[in-house]
């Protein structure tokens, strides 16, 4: 087998650190920095001709700087003669603009597919995904996994009773089922209009709540407004206690202090795809790492062994 390297820029620093010691590797060298006028740096420090290469970099906020750093490491790595290049992001920025809901707007997930492809990988690690055809935008190989193999472990070790997964509209069905399965708890949904892009309105709870526990899963925390406004009619149609669990933390604008503000939410629970930002850190908010998830991948890939059993589950 040719020989792993495994690196990534300034996205998401300690994911990387830690896939590295899951895989029992030294992380490859390389300076990811600017230039005085801004412009983007990047020097890998050491040989990596022939090599299988793995980039870890989510385009997380600030989505631009840690694009064009995942473009320029792609394209490092090309010159740089290696065999074959992965590039793994656990999230993928832009996906929310995934077709044409309007006139005169741009499909900005399927440009940043093409501008990755372009820039030279060879396939793409990633997961959960804001809607899974995204895999189709690109015209190389894509393995989506799925953040449920972490979070439903949580959930199921605090054997929280009286349970039921509610998904924040009809859309996170499928993933909702998939948890619910998992935890052998009952099924409910928020039916909710959208107002704004960043702002949702609950009209109803269909399913039964009253007296239970609920998880509402999703697969994106942004502003946490859908996600108060979800635990609000929850609370109203009297449920017990309510949790949150999402496959990434990205916690915009006011998110923090609409979570901390919702003494209704007891927990809300995310991986370590988005880094949380300085001030995050809040005993409401807990989060679990996925680089076993990620290491194994990257090593089943490697030795081109077959990644299924990873995310066969919500498939069921």
């Amino acid at each position: 087998m040719k020989k792993l390297a495994v690196f990534g820029g300034n996205a998401n620093p300690a994911l990387t650190s830690e896939i590295c010691q899951r895989l029992g590797i030294r992380q490859t060298e390389v300076f990811v920095g600017r230039f005085s006028e801004g412009e983007i740096r990047v020097h890998i420090k050491e040989n990596i001709r022939g090599q299988d290469v793995f980039i870890v970099q989510p385009t997380c906020p600030p989505v631009n700087d840690n694009l064009m750093e995942l473009l320029i490491l792609i394209d490092a790595a090309r010159r740089a003669s290696a065999d074959r290049i992965t590039a793994v992001v656990p999230y993928y920025g832009y996906a929310r603009q995934d077709r044409k809901d309007q006139p005169r707007v741009p499909i900005t997930a399927k440009l940043v597919a093409n501008l990755i492809v372009a820039a030279g990988v060879n396939r793409v690690l990633t997961m959960d995904l804001h809607a899974s055809q995204l895999q189709g935008f690109f015209d190389i190989p894509v393995d989506h996994l799925y953040g449920i193999n972490v979070l439903a472990e949580y959930f199921k070790d605090r054997k929280i009773e009286d349970l039921v997964i509610v998904p924040p509209d009809v859309g996170g069905i499928k993933m909702a089922r998939a948890y619910a399965k998992r935890l052998n708890a009952g099924l409910a949904i928020v039916d909710k209009r959208r107002t704004s892009p960043e702002k949702t309105e609950v009209m109803n709870i269909l399913g039964e709540v009253k007296d239970k526990n609920v998880v509402i899963v999703d697969d994106i925390i942004a502003t946490a407004s859908s996600l108060t406004d979800a635990v609000l009619a929850l609370k109203a149609h009297g449920a017990k206690g309510v949790y949150a669990a999402a496959s990434h933390g990205v916690f915009s604008g006011p998110a923090k202090e609409r979570i901390v503000n919702c003494k209704e939410l007891l927990e809300v629970v995310v991986t370590n795809s988005v880094p949380l930002k300085d001030g995050l850190q809040d005993s409401k908010i807990r989060q679990l790492s996925i680089a076993p998830l990620l290491a194994e991948a990257i090593a089943r890939t490697h030795n081109a062994e077959s990644i299924s059993s990873l995310f066969e589950e919500i498939r069921n």
